[in-house]
């Protein structure tokens, strides 16, 4: 056994079972393991962005951490977009950077870096194992802090030599600790407050919005007190048979004029809301003047649980009202995202897993699948446009048996395009939908928003992807990916339609 037989084995002892690799020469010790640990699957990603967003998408849908393979410091810094979403996300990922050999980094070759440097910011936990007997047990140790609470990255750095040379340890089997439980005495508490105030709301977050968390939100609200979750969240429980809390508001005025006259606000595994921008003359803080915060637990503890106690406290009702199922009709009209949205609601099946970068056309199709049959969605957590595609390959490789379904704008698909040549290769049940409007329609807002003024000429070319046009069915069948473009709301519903009943990817560019 050497270095990296240890490393693989002790991440497969771990149940860490999914790698998603961009190895350079530094970690051909490792690729060589994988022959002799079938445990472990591994997916070529031809950019480091992707196998981290996959790494992200497969621990929020798994539960547990993937592991990446990335090329030195450059490599992770070409992840490092996707690590920061998966950090917001607060999702278990172990990073594995390959290093030069121990002795090398004297000399300052071309590709040294400080690895660790570019690690951190990023990371929950970061060491490099500098000689074979560590690799085994760091690893482990890797794994553990992976889960936090809450989650995140940690990221061993493994020197080639320490991946080579021989060794007869490996890491133990580590048990993550539960998540801290709040008292009921906290709970009702928290409770008296909501019931002592005019217009408490509570806004959620984290684990909260799982499946089980729901169901106590649900109670909660059937007692009248008004539930939001935070505005990007990991992973959403949605759709019917399940209650449907509102959303924080993305632009800052309008959250606050939603929020207008709270008294109290109830924080759980989150914190105080702020604008996702500074604009001139507007509030970063997204609490109303007058209100009070109250926190019933933070984001390191079991926030399902503590919403049950709270529902206990203020005498909620075992069952509160869920979502009907209620699809909608043929779209015809106008072909916008309200169309595209209605045949999402239409064909997408049971338990499908929406894996949500569409930027401007997202909140649309967001509203027209509430009653949609139900779903898990994966929201751009940290706001690094590029996660779509990488995401997806992470829910589709942790639930092979659950259409996955992955929502792009034309500007955020060309981040991480190289991930529909690993959806091809792999063959995942992935259907991938890019709207082509041919610009980075965001920015047109934020261009008057932030007080910056009409666009010119040379603003303009900053703002437009029309010239040239991406053809994105060349793109995608260029890739491997079976494409076509569609124009109308009908051409969209039947295309959508025949990509739900049939098993492997697809890929559809709504000309908008």
């Amino acid at each position: 056994m050497n270095g990296a037989d240890a490393l693989i084995t002790t991440l497969a002892d771990n149940d860490v079972t999914a790698c998603f690799a961009n190895p350079g020469t530094s970690e051909m010790q490792f690729v060589s393991a994988l022959d002799r640990e079938p445990r472990m699957r591994s997916v070529l990603c031809l950019f480091e962005g992707v196998a981290t967003g996959a790494a992200d998408g497969y621990g929020r849908m798994a539960g547990k951490p993937a592991c990446t393979l990335l090329h030195l410091g450059a490599g992770y810094a070409n992840g490092g977009a996707n690590l920061h979403n998966a950090r917001r996300a607060a999702t278990p990922v172990v990073n594995v950077i390959g290093d030069h050999a121990t002795y090398h980094r004297q000399y300052d070759a071309p590709l040294n870096s400080d690895i660790a440097g570019w690690a951190a910011p990023n990371s929950l936990w970061v060491k490099s194992a500098d000689t074979a007997d560590s690799v085994g047990p760091l690893t482990a140790e890797a794994v553990l802090a992976s889960y936090g609470a809450p989650g995140g990255c940690a990221s061993l750095i493994l020197p080639a030599d320490s991946a080579w040379s021989d060794t007869a340890v490996k890491g133990p089997v580590l048990t993550p600790a539960p998540r801290a439980k709040v008292s009921q005495a906290d709970a009702e508490a928290v409770a008296a407050r909501i019931k002592a105030a005019k217009k408490p709301v509570i806004l959620m977050g984290g684990s909260t919005c799982l499946d089980a968390g729901v169901r106590q939100a649900g109670r909660i609200a059937a007692t009248g007190v008004r539930v939001l979750t935070d505005t990007f969240v990991a992973r959403i429980a949605r759709g019917a048979g399940r209650f449907a809390p509102d959303k924080m508001m993305y632009f800052g005025e309008m959250a606050l004029a939603d929020l207008q006259d709270v008294d109290l606000m109830v924080l759980v595994e989150t914190v105080e809301p702020v604008a996702f921008f500074a604009y001139p003359d507007r509030p970063s803080l997204l609490v109303p003047e007058g209100c009070e915060a109250a926190t019933l637990c933070g984001r390191e503890a079991d926030g399902p649980a503590a919403l049950q106690a709270l529902a206990d406290a203020l005498g909620a009702p075992e069952a509160a009202p869920v979502e009907a199922l209620e699809l909608p009709g043929l779209p015809s009209g106008p072909f916008n995202p309200y169309a595209i949205g209605a045949s999402i609601a239409r064909h997408m099946p049971d338990n499908a897993v929406v894996s949500d970068d569409a930027v401007t056309a997202g909140l649309p199709i967001w509203q027209s699948t509430k009653t949609a049959r139900p779903h898990d969605w994966l929201c751009l957590t940290g706001g690094a446009i590029g996660q779509g595609i990488p995401a997806a390959i992470g829910a589709a490789v942790a639930c092979p048996d659950r259409k996955v379904l992955s929502l792009n704008g034309d500007g955020a698909a060309m981040y991480t395009v190289q991930g529909l040549w690993t959806i091809a290769r792999e063959q995942l049940d992935v259907t991938t939908v890019v709207f082509a409007n041919h610009a980075y329609r965001i920015l047109n807002i934020e261009m008057g928003r932030t007080g910056a003024g009409n666009p010119g000429p040379a603003a303009r070319k900053l703002l437009d992807l029309g010239e040239p046009r991406i053809d994105w069915v060349q793109v995608a069948g260029g890739l491997g990916i079976p494409a076509e473009r569609v124009s109308t709301p009908e051409a969209f519903d039947a295309a959508f339609e025949r990509a739900m009943n049939q098993k492997g990817p697809r890929f559809i560019e709504a000309a908008l």
